[in-house]
């Protein structure tokens, strides 16, 4: 087979040969593209031959055991991802007590890391569209594991430095979370893909979980907070070396019969994203998700210890983190694999049904954080059921919005499309939620003069900050509500388009994408 040349610098991706082929049942058997095929449906079509080209010949077929090891690679890398974003939240008041800081500077910590986050990721998107996605991750994740580790030491008169250290890590961060879910969307097609996000996106609050448990018991074993932020280092070099070793980079478009697309200039992407309906409100929708999950996930542990003290109880940060950490990892587990799995069989009967399922989660969200909020100063049992339903009706939404963005967008411009979504929801949602948390609560706690330090004040003002999250929580459901209206025409429109002619060197391209 003629081998395409390869892009700079490095471009190890799958090419594509059709032939028809059976099924057979050892592990080299190539990976059939998912469809909603009916119980007993006869199959009668040929199916891609995955195939990895590493700059001169062929080196493998890319099967099925080699795929899920893909796929778990990334999963591995996106649970250290989330743990170590969230570890700072579970030692927070430590942090606090070491640096002599209030709430405003401790909620700059993550502003600072979500604001390099976002700005680097369209930067990350273009190169992920572009060039060997696997080496990018590999460069990013090696950064970030050294800015973490280097954060650590940074001495109690330095916290200006630990601001800049924690922001770096965003760039790491970036350049894995704008490029993983289009190695899985290039994999795998429809139902399957659906699957495999689930997978992926269960990392999210199961890692968010693991940061607050692993980095306050850490820190508390080894008797300093700083030691919370020396674990994820050491996992960050391992996942290097996965990645280059193990994960298998797809061809882009391939699982879904569009590698025939060429990339066009970055003006056209930006146009063609900017008119279609869909991603704009879904995205618009996870911004929303990002300021809710943003708010609880820094302030949530915080929010209750003082909440526990209030009620005249003692609780350790340690235990109030552990609590918090165990109950984001099971609303997390059910209510990403409840949204995954509730989209993927509605879909059969409602081609609208992924931002139905979305506004769902986010409107049955509200209740249960008002509730939460208003219960937390006189039962705290009670208070810890009420966060847990609202985070489950939360995760339904995760694998279900990646889902959405997949297939309304060509897959040459699915990493842009990503960098896009991330630099949107993090700049209107979470960047500016811990600070804006924060800030209300140091403002508000102006008025209590007589006692702004005690344990109520903190309490109250934090409360006060934090009701506005269910009323983002009504936007998002509305934004998710408007996407139902056009999701069906955009997705055709993107389908339509990978199935047909390469048009990327003609003035028709631009037209046929908007």
């Amino acid at each position: 087979m003629q081998m395409s040349k390869l892009s700079p610098p490095f471009d190890d991706t799958v090419q594509l040969e059709e032939m028809p082929v059976d099924f057979p049942d050892s592990d080299t058997a190539p990976i059939v593209p998912s469809s909603d095929l009916q119980d007993n449906e006869v199959i009668d079509a040929t199916v891609p031959k995955h195939q990895v080209e590493d700059g001169s010949h062929v080196n493998s077929i890319i099967s099925n055991k080699a795929a899920a090891v893909t796929v778990f690679t990334l999963l591995f890398i996106n649970l250290l991802n989330y743990m170590d974003r969230f570890t700072i939240a579970g030692v927070l008041p430590e942090v606090e007590k070491y640096y002599g800081i209030h709430n405003t500077r401790a909620g700059l910590i993550q502003t600072s890391f979500i604001i390099v986050y976002m700005l680097c990721s369209p930067v990350f998107g273009y190169l992920g569209d572009r060039y060997s996605r696997k080496y990018i991750m590999a460069a990013g994740i090696f950064f970030w594991s050294g800015f973490t580790l280097s954060a650590s030491f940074v001495p109690k008169d330095a916290f200006w430095a630990f601001i800049v250290l924690r922001a770096l890590v965003g760039i790491g961060e970036a350049s894995y979370s704008t490029i993983a879910p289009t190695i899985i969307a290039d994999l795998f097609a429809k139902e399957m893909r659906t699957k495999m996000l689930m997978v992926f996106y269960f990392a999210i609050p199961v890692g968010s979980g693991l940061g607050y448990i692993v980095g306050s018991k850490f820190a508390q074993l080894m008797g300093s907070w700083e030691w919370a932020l020396r674990i994820t280092p050491t996992l960050g070099i391992i996942c290097v070396i996965l990645i280059i070793i193990v994960l298998k980079e797809p061809q882009r478009g391939l699982s879904d019969g569009a590698t025939h697309l060429k990339n066009t200039s970055v003006t056209k992407d930006l146009v063609s994203l900017l008119h279609n309906k869909s991603f704009i409100l879904s995205s618009v929708g996870f911004t929303c998700v990002a300021y809710v999950t943003g708010a609880l996930a820094f302030w949530a542990p915080t929010f209750m210890l003082n909440s526990i003290k209030v009620q005249g109880h003692n609780e350790s940060l340690s235990t109030v983190s552990l609590i918090f950490g165990v109950l984001t990892v099971l609303a997390g587990l059910i209510g990403v694999a409840l949204g995954a799995e509730t989209a993927r069989r509605y879909k059969r009967k409602n081609p609208r049904a992924d931002p139905l399922i979305c506004a769902f989660g986010m409107l049955s969200c509200v209740p249960f954080l008002f509730l939460a909020l208003f219960t937390s100063q006189y039962n705290t049992p009670a208070t810890w059921v009420l966060i847990f339903l609202g985070e489950v009706m939360l995760c339904l939404n995760w694998p279900i919005v990646a889902d959405m963005l997949l297939y309304v967008v060509i897959p040459t411009r699915r990493s842009l499309a990503e960098a896009f979504q991330i630099l949107v929801s993090h700049l209107f949602g979470d960047a500016g939620s811990p600070y804006l948390i924060g800030q209300v609560s140091d403002v508000l706690a102006v008025y209590f003069s007589s006692s702004p330090k005690s344990a109520f004040v903190k309490f109250v003002t934090l409360q006060y900050a934090l009701y506005s999250t269910p009323f983002v929580c009504v936007i998002g459901g509305g934004a998710f509500l408007a996407t139902a209206l056009f999701i069906e025409a955009d997705r055709k429109k993107a389908e339509d388009l990978a199935k047909g002619p390469d048009l990327s060197d003609s003035n028709e391209a631009l037209d046929a994408q908007i």
